[in-house]
């Protein structure tokens, strides 16, 4: 029998590698901006064109590679970081495996020029899925330039698998904030389709913050700062009522590389216990430092997951530092949240002697006596007299009480009260009689048919009936808005102020009137009818969440992403009690709509049960 068994050619091994490192642009963005901060520069450019599809570069000016090197860098696993498999457990650089640029170079059009600080001029390598089509000398600023283009030309399934500009310049701009977060000793500028998007300059931590998120954000932070023989903490939390209800600010660096851990963000939850709303996230940006060899990276492609050799002990120091923190900042609420600093006994107060307070009494003293009574005070030349009304005695203060009584009952019965007119009931008292409802745990209404009995989910029912309604606000383009008596300022950073402004149409034919936009905030002086105006923000978060994180499709629709969106936000939450007449106008404007039986995210809205299936529960 032939052998079957054979080895692959590189540009398939490659291609195969790329798989999993190079998942989207925003995959080539993170390894083009790790190379350059192993190089040690401090000033980065990123340029990005349609989403990173078209075109990825990054520029340096970082200490750049000579001619081999530059060669040798498109080599699998060809790098400087590592000697050995020990070394894996040292490292303190970003990439160490040597496989990123071999993985990109397989599957696009990739351009290198680079120079040292010694060399008059510098060298250009360009290649084309794995094939160097050309390498010669070039007049080059010191440093490293990557030009990544046409990325997958040469497997298009995988091209297609890409989702929107829109979607994909958000995974690009994650990225750019990732590693500018966790350096911001380097300065950072991003260019998207030939206009300035960020530039960060160099800073501390805080202002790196500020810089990217936006200057409403410095007034939420609060500082954490630990250290231990374990873990050093240091960075910044936010507090509880600017929480969010996504998860979009939380950062954990470990090293300075960026991290996700489900564990970790669980320590940080409940260092917030019973300080954030049901529903939201508080946002952190928090850099942990522990010993390299108490770490393993390389256990994902990605390296976005490390595993701690001690989880246990990092969890408790860290839920501890958060909640040191929000305690002596006087975010977290004390014992004694009555005390009155003036009551406080000030710390230079000499000691003095003690004096009991004396009391005389005039126990000689009537108050029914009609003459004047002298009362004496504790001071000897002071005295307090008065002189009471004469009257014959206490008893006449009862006099005619009895015919004042008869007299005032005679009074009321001559009274004569206003008869109002007599209003038809919203609800007609038969089908009230007829159609009962009743709320069960506050989440399910229960309500009697002919052929049994109907459950309603009452959060989804009500998400059907705002999202049938929306839409047709925003197809007949109608919708009413109640103007606010002051205008509402809010504030959103960069990115998510350019999601509202491609929203910006469709929000106003739901009801909502925008007088202001800027860079960083926006002024609402309208709203939808019947929207709360504490729920403004949260609408709007959550919309810019929703925008962000959509897989859009050929059947893509915004406006019906906003329907959705706003329906989720301003639904009947569980748990919230309703009254008589709003069960039964719920239930009624339920099978009013167009597709009563599901929610706007194609869940059960209710359920039947007939008596015959009732009467098997009883067999």
């Amino acid at each position: 029998m032939a052998d079957i068994i054979q080895l692959l050619p590189d540009h398939v091994a490659n291609q195969i590698a790329a798989g999993e490192v190079v998942q989207r642009p925003a995959s080539v963005v993170k390894e083009l901006l790790e190379n350059a901060i192993d190089a040690g520069a401090d000033s980065i450019k990123l340029i990005i064109k349609d989403a990173g599809k078209t075109l990825v570069q990054v520029i340096d000016n970082g200490k750049g590679m000579s001619t081999t090197d530059a060669r040798l860098s498109f080599e699998r696993h060809a790098t400087s970081k590592i000697r050995s498999a020990e070394d894996l457990f040292q490292l303190h650089t970003k990439g160490f495996r040597g496989e990123a640029l071999a993985s990109i170079a397989a599957i696009a059009h990739v351009e290198l020029k680079t120079k040292q600080p010694n060399d008059d001029v510098g060298n250009t390598i360009v290649i084309e899925g794995s094939k160097i089509t050309a390498q010669d000398v070039v007049v080059t600023p010191q440093g490293t330039s990557v030009s990544v283009k046409n990325l997958f030309f040469n497997i298009p399934a995988r091209r297609n698998f890409l989702k929107s500009d829109n979607v994909e310049l958000r995974h690009i701009i994650d990225e750019f904030h990732r590693v500018s977060l966790a350096h911001p000793s380097i300065g950072f500028v991003l260019y998207n389709n030939g206009s300035e998007a960020f530039n960060v300059p160099i800073s501390n931590y805080r202002q790196r913050i500020v810089n990217i998120f936006g200057t409403k954000t410095n007034e939420k932070l609060v500082p954490v700062e630990e250290e231990t023989e374990v873990l050093k903490i240091s960075g910044f939390v936010g507090k509880p009522e600017f929480a969010k209800k996504t998860r979009g600010e939380q950062y954990f660096f470990v090293n300075d590389r960026f991290i996700k851990s489900a564990y970790l963000n669980h320590a940080i939850a409940s260092a917030y216990d019973g300080l954030l709303k049901n529903g939201t996230h508080a946002s952190y940006f928090l850099n942990l430092t522990v010993d390299p060899q108490t770490i393993d990276i390389n256990i994902h492609p990605t390296k976005t997951e490390i595993k701690f050799d001690d989880e246990h002990t990092l969890y408790a120091i860290l839920r501890s530092a958060v909640k040191h923190s929000l305690g002596q900042f006087n975010i977290a609420p004390v014992l004694d949240f009555d005390r009155d600093a003036n009551l406080d006994t000030p710390y230079d107060l000499k000691p003095t002697p003690n004096k009991t307070p004396s009391i005389e009494v005039d126990r000689s003293f009537n108050p029914f006596q009609e003459e004047v009574v002298g009362i004496n005070t504790p001071s000897p030349t002071r005295t307090v007299s008065y002189k009471k009304e004469p009257t014959e005695s206490w008893e006449s203060l009862y006099v005619g009480l009895e015919s004042k009584g008869t007299k005032t009952q005679q009074d009321f019965s001559e009274v004569h009260f206003e008869t109002e007119e007599a209003t038809v009931s919203m609800f007609d008292k038969d089908i009230e009689q007829t159609h009962t409802t009743y709320q069960l745990h506050n989440k399910y209404i229960v309500s009697t048919i002919k052929s049994g009995m109907l459950v309603i989910d009452q959060h989804r029912a009500h998400q059907r009936v705002l999202y049938e309604d929306y839409l047709q606000h925003l197809t007949i383009k109608g919708a009413l808005s109640q103007q606010l008596l002051f205008p509402l300022d809010l504030h959103f950073s960069n990115q998510e102020i350019v999601v509202i402004n491609q929203l910006k149409e469709d929000l106003e034919h739901t009801g909502f009137v925008f007088s202001n936009v800027t860079e960083e905030s926006i002024e609402i002086t309208g709203v939808p009818v019947g929207v709360p105006e504490s729920e403004v923000s949260i609408i709007l978060e959550q919309l810019i969440s929703d925008v962000e994180n959509e897989v859009p499709d050929s059947n893509f629709s915004a406006t019906d992403l906003l329907a959705k969106s706003m329906a989720k936000s301003l639904a009947i939450k569980t748990g919230q009690s309703l009254q008589k007449d709003e069960q039964e106008h719920l239930v009624n404007k339920l099978f009013a709509c167009k597709a009563p039986n599901v929610s706007p995210s194609n869940r059960t809205t209710f359920i039947t049960m007939s008596v015959d299936e009732l009467d098997k529960k009883f067999i």
